[in-house]
């Protein structure tokens, strides 16, 4: 008898260990609409009623505002600050408040921006926000709007000057596979502005700059952005010191950085969807794999290939024609290798003369990235498929192989998009890793500053996007180590001396002339009266330097990860013999990480930080915790 019932104890502590490990499971006041992370372990979740902010390592709730329903849209990160864009209609009135992520408390509102903040560029140095808005973003189908510009003081939020749009425009569906009815719309199949010496340029209607004080116009060239009703398949700018370079209709152009006048036009290419600069050199990938803003389904669209251009003179160095259907990204495997994957072969190319090293076919089916790891390996993967092999070589076994596929069970649309979900996890912690730039260090720096400063959907929404556009893209979700302290953060004495690990800088408030007057965070006087249920009302102010210094450690943490697992939605193995995700080390192809987690809600989001992933379910917000093996 004694025997049978340690037996039964032994079982069931066993089911429980491979059962769903719930961290922490959170209720909020009614049915979770959606939900976001943010670089400080904040998860930023909207119910029908409210929005929340919510400690992503213990789910305590750390304060709410009463908002009523509100749209996806509506909530936009101010990138490398504590501060986001709130944006809301009020009857027939809009407005949009800077709101401290780790309070609460709005530190101005603006009743002159109209509509929801689509996407946006910062430069705290110079006290300048730029953001595009959007009105009445929401439809079925597909939608066109006409956004309307506006740059403002950062520090106050007083309006410098707006530009509208010529045209309306089409817009990117939030998420794919909604079963009718009426979902948000975004911006995100476009590049989002830049804001470089003292110049904004803007992608949607083909390349414009402006003086970023006065709105100017310098240059402006229009043409078709995204073709044939795809995403993204322009590349995003680069630059050096002395040049930016903008892709559009077959051509790359390079823009004076001093002057904003075009130096030179390097023509003819077709549709250029990457660019990276090493050295004097600056490689253009042209066609590729994209995402159709009809369905969300992957198209390829040519013609396929890389070229070389001298960086100076604008002068084509040599063109790479060999690629075949469905070529992924490109990827450095040193300054002098590049390697790409088309859909049978991985090839290598000499990034000196264009000429390819090496042909093997990788089997892959429908590969759609490859990158670099840890072992100096080339791996080669698309959605349900790892495989690592050495570079350079045209035949040979594979060094491992690992596949898993998606779960027979369940709505098709639905499972096919958390699958996607999932292998996109990669892209947003470790993404850099496949980056040409990260072999030219001081490209890396550049251009992650630069990037670190404009927010676009790509960010948050990865999941919609096929994985050779995240591929491409991954040095645009690098977390720096940087923040300009506008809220809470910058009200604390020397904080910046208590994390060595961090850049924290109270950033400087303008005048109307871009005259320097003071600190910005001394012309704000928060206001909290919207705020409810904060965790700082409840907590004397040493605790809440506490609480604080909790936040900007998390953002340390994230800042120094780099994740080295790719995650699949499959029926993972017994004991588990349930759904879950399995996470696949890229060094070593070993299935090292699982999450029981059944039935995911489709916009799940993964915390390396914490280790956890989190979804929700009806109007609970749930973390499970990641299993290592």
């Amino acid at each position: 008898m004694k025997v049978a019932v340690l037996l039964l104890c032994l079982l069931s502590l066993f089911a429980a260990s491979t059962s769903a490990q719930t961290v922490w499971n959170t209720p909020l006041d009614s049915k979770i609409r959606f939900y976001q992370t943010t670089d400080f372990g904040v998860v930023l979740a909207a119910t029908e009623r409210s929005l929340y902010a919510i400690d992503s390592e213990s789910g305590q709730r750390i304060w709410r505002r009463e908002t009523g329903g509100i749209s996806e849209t509506s909530i936009t990160p101010v990138p490398e600050t504590d501060l986001i864009l709130f944006s809301r209609d009020l009857g027939s009135k809009s407005r949009v408040e800077a709101v401290d992520v780790l309070a609460g408390s709005s530190l101005w509102q603006s009743d002159k921006l109209k509509g929801d903040v689509m996407q946006l560029a910062v430069d705290p140095a110079n006290d300048l926000l730029a953001v595009v808005m959007v009105k009445n973003a929401r439809g079925e189908g597909s939608l066109k709007r006409k956004p309307v510009l506006h740059v403002l003081q950062m520090s106050s939020g007083d309006e410098l000057w707006k530009r509208d749009f010529d045209n309306e425009i089409e817009m990117m569906p939030s998420r794919f596979g909604e079963a009718g009815g009426e979902i948000d719309f975004t911006l995100d199949n476009y590049r989002a502005p830049l804001l470089l010496d003292g110049r904004l340029f803007l992608f949607y209607e083909g390349a414009t700059s402006y003086d970023a004080r006065t709105g100017k116009e310098k240059e402006r060239e229009k043409f078709k952005i995204n073709e044939d009703g795809l995403a993204l398949t322009e590349a995003d700018p680069v630059f050096n010191d002395t040049h930016v370079f903008v892709s559009g209709r077959g051509r790359i152009r390079a823009v004076n950085r001093r002057t904003g006048n075009v130096d030179w036009k390097a023509d003819d290419l077709g549709i250029s969807a990457e660019m990276a600069i090493v050295g004097t050199t600056l490689y253009v990938r042209t066609g590729g794999q994209f995402t159709r803003l009809r369905d969300g389904e992957l198209e390829s669209k040519g013609p396929y290939g890389i070229s070389a251009i001298d960086t100076t003179s604008g002068k084509i160095k040599w063109r790479y024609k060999g690629a075949d259907k469905g070529l992924t990204n490109f990827v450095f495997a040193n300054a002098n290798t590049i390697l790409i994957a088309d859909r049978d072969d991985l090839i290598t190319i000499d990034a000196n003369n264009g000429k390819a090293i090496s042909k093997r076919e990788h089997k892959v089916e429908k590969a759609q990235f490859v990158l670099i790891n840890e072992a100096s390996q080339a791996v080669v993967g698309g959605r349900d498929t790892l495989a690592a092999m050495r570079v350079g070589e045209s035949k040979g076994s594979d060094i491992w192989r690992v596949k898993h596929k998606a779960p027979a069970r369940g709505v098709l649309r639905i499972v096919a998009g958390v699958a996607l979900r999932a292998a996109a996890i990669y892209f947003r912690y470790g993404g850099v890793a496949t980056s040409a730039l990260s072999i030219a260090r001081g490209g890396l720096n550049l251009l992650s500053a630069a990037n670190s400063l404009r927010w676009s959907g790509l960010k948050t929404r990865f999941g919609s996007f096929d994985l050779t556009t995240l591929a491409s893209s991954s040095a645009q979700n690098y977390i720096t180590r940087r923040i300009y302290a506008y809220g809470s953060i910058g009200r604390v004495p020397n904080i910046a001396s208590r994390f060595s690990g961090l850049q924290i800088t109270l950033p400087t408030a303008t005048d109307i002339r871009g005259q320097i007057i003071g600190r910005a965070v001394d012309r704000v006087t928060p206001s909290s009266a919207e705020v409810r249920e904060s965790i700082f009302d409840r907590v004397d102010p040493v605790r809440q330097i506490e609480r604080l210094s909790s936040f900007l450690l998390k953002k340390q943490r994230l800042a120094e990860l780099r994740a080295n697992h790719m995650y699949f939605f499959t029926d993972l193995p017994k004991p588990y013999d349930r759904k879950g995700l399995v996470g696949v080390n890229i060094n070593n192809g070993r299935d090292s990480r699982f999450v029981v987690i059944g039935d995911p809600d489709p916009q799940f989001v993964a915390d390396e930080a914490t280790s956890t992933v989190i979804s929700a379910d009806g109007n609970r917000l749930q973390a499970f915790g990641i299993q290592y093996r």
